[in-house]
């Protein structure tokens, strides 16, 4: 019943034309969390020394989980968090250094292009003792 009465509501408001636009509108609106998907990119100290990397990022509903570089060296994300007032997003995880000992990572990066479906993440990244930057593009 409340759904007719919305839908008699709209078309009353906007014509006929106009509520055959509402329902794609919503539709192309309703994306999920902003940080859930495939995210590639790089980090590093400097531009010549890059390092590529893979995040996957989920929303549960409760918390957001993922992986750093998915596969054999494979690290959990320890903690994701998101401040949606400023869009700045805080990732903490425990891997290997490349000579296999142990390293904690912690990025603090802000979104961009938040409209688009392939936005950005870049900030500041820091593995062990070694700081760098990071950019992120969700694929």
């Amino acid at each position: 019943m409340r759904r007719v009465v919305i839908v008699t509501a709209a078309i009353l408001l906007f014509g006929w034309a106009e509520a055959g636009r509402i329902a794609p509108v919503v539709a192309s609106a309703q994306e999920g969390h902003p940080l859930t998907g495939t995210w590639g990119g790089d980090w590093g100290a400097t531009p010549a020394e890059r390092t590529r990397l893979t995040v996957v990022m989920n929303w549960d509903g409760k918390a957001i989980t993922g992986l750093l570089n998915p596969g054999p060296d494979q690290a959990p994300l320890g903690s994701v968090t998101l401040d949606p007032a400023t869009w700045t997003v805080r990732i903490e995880a425990d891997t290997k250094d490349a000579s296999g000992r142990p390293a904690h990572i912690s990025a603090e990066g802000k979104l961009e292009d938040l409209a688009s479906y392939h936005r950005t993440l870049s900030g500041a990244w820091t593995q062990g003792a070694t700081k760098g930057t990071f950019k992120l593009t969700r694929d």
